[in-house]
């Protein structure tokens, strides 16, 4: 039997030899030989093996000098090791760093302090914030939409990675629904939002340049242009969301969400989104928007992107599609100012940052036809519904403990302790429990301010919301 686990290739460089003393080892290694087990004499194996006699008694004695064997002349060699207890010492011995830790930059020897992305990654629970319900979308639909583009896929030349017909799709529906002033031209189609923060970090960030962020924000705006060697600056919050910094000196780049401040989901006023462009330099002072989940808007009209506000090209404006499709359809987009254009596309090469044909043809279809708004029509009236539902059972079984902020859109909302500030440990509490949430205070930058829980609303259907709050209630 010993044979036939045996593979020598004659005309292989290494050598017969070579190759069965390395086969062996291999076998007593994995334990296929154990401890105690005879092996066939010299004479047998290399009749079994069509090879001669010197060739296997060459594969024993290495063996034997090595500690794998027993050999004695007279008798047939005795395996003398168990496999696992050698795999595990060699195991132990190449774990041991020979010149310490790896060498790090250092953005990377920092990943481990931020909490982005969730530390906990829990599966997908009632109420984890930041997306929306993939069991209500048209995957029939999208379906049809994606073997069309395969069928088509063959017809279609190498073109521009950036494809034609979906940025003309999304030029027309950015503005008519989101008040956004651009050409198809300006608009590069990448694997997600956050890719493109990557993008434009790379472009627009020269290492020690200072950048101001939300503080609570998005966490991995701040980890995009960290990477960039950026000094990130962490902006308090009013009920207007960001506020204006005191003083002359403005930074390279100001991040913000606007349309939904994330966490808070405060909407950003005409007035302060005009003093933020006025405060920026042409050329010199970027804005990045991020409008992630601006698709969903409930109590009133949504107010147009801040990017139509601007009249000189200073602001970046990013988007998604993971929150209005499904998280995994991977694809986000970045209207760039006119003046950059060219070399974000170069960079968006060099970088790899490059989206699907396949996929952006078929969003491409998805969009022309109609069946993007119409999803986005029954989901705005789906989400209203389950944010007012949330609201009304932390009411109804925490309203003791917490305070819900409602907001006017998006897919997830704050609840704060009306007792104490412990959010992180009240997270860990509900995690255990079975219930997704996450900590205000784990968004901070610095030393928390804000202290309370994100709850996401938007992919649970009613009653699974209300066991979610039932729950809650019972561990607080």
């Amino acid at each position: 039997m010993i044979a036939g686990l045996i593979d020598l290739r004659r005309a292989d460089e290494e050598g017969l030899a070579r190759q069965l003393t390395g086969q062996l080892r291999s076998l007593i290694a994995s334990g296929r030989l154990g401890r105690g087990r005879a092996l066939p004499s010299s004479r047998r194996l290399a009749s079994d093996l069509g090879v001669s006699r010197n060739t296997v008694t060459y594969a024993f004695e290495q063996l034997a000098a090595e500690g794998y064997l027993a050999a004695s002349h007279g008798r047939r060699p005795v395996v003398t090791v168990d496999g696992a207890e050698r795999i595990d010492a060699a195991g132990a011995a190449a774990s041991r760093p020979r010149s310490g830790k790896p060498r790090l930059s250092p953005w990377a020897s920092k990943l481990g302090q931020t909490d982005w992305p969730m530390s906990y990654l829990a599966p997908l629970k009632p109420l984890r914030p930041g997306h929306g319900d993939a069991r209500e979308f048209p995957n029939d639909i999208w379906g049809r939409c994606l073997r069309r583009s395969a069928i088509g896929a063959a017809r279609r030349e190498l073109g521009p990675v950036n494809r034609p017909r979906l940025r003309e799709a999304l030029a027309h529906y950015l503005a008519t629904n989101r008040g956004v002033r651009a050409t198809a031209e300006q608009i590069l189609i990448l694997p997600s939002a956050q890719a493109a923060l990557m993008l434009i970090a790379a472009v627009v960030i020269t290492p020690g340049d200072e950048v101001w962020v939300e503080d609570p924000g998005y966490p991995g705006a701040a980890a995009a242009f960290r990477a960039s060697g950026a000094r990130v600056t962490g902006i308090k919050l009013d009920e207007q969301g960001m506020q204006r910094m005191p003083g002359p000196a403005a930074p390279t780049l100001i991040f913000m969400t606007p349309s939904h401040q994330h966490p808070t989901g405060r909407l950003m006023s005409l007035a302060r989104r005009t003093e933020f462009l006025r405060a920026s330099r042409p050329g010199r002072t970027w804005i990045v928007e991020d409008d992630y989940d601006g698709e969903f808007h409930y109590d009133s009209r949504p107010v147009p992107a801040l990017q139509g506000l601007d009249a000189h090209g200073r602001v970046f404006y990013v988007g998604t599609f993971s929150k209005a499709m499904t998280s995994d359809i991977r694809l986000g987009y970045l209207v760039a100012p006119p003046a950059l254009v060219s070399t974000l596309e170069i960079a968006q090469r060099h970088i790899g940052l490059i989206a699907s044909s396949h996929i952006q043809e078929a969003l491409a279809e998805f969009i022309a036809d109609g069946h993007f708004l119409a999803h986005l029509r029954r989901m705005r009236r789906l989400y209203h519904a389950r944010r007012d539902h949330l609201v009304v059972g932390l009411e109804r079984h925490l309203g003791d403990v917490l305070r819900a902020e409602v907001p006017s859109g998006g897919i997830q909302l704050v609840a704060r302790l009306k007792r104490g500030r412990a959010d992180q440990a009240a997270v860990k509490r509900l995690v255990e429990a079975g219930v997704v949430t996450r900590a205000i205070s784990s968004l901070a930058l610095g030393k928390p301010r804000d202290h309370g829980l994100l709850l996401g609303f938007a992919a649970w259907r009613e009653n699974e919301i209300s066991a979610a709050v039932r729950t809650m209630a019972s561990c607080f």
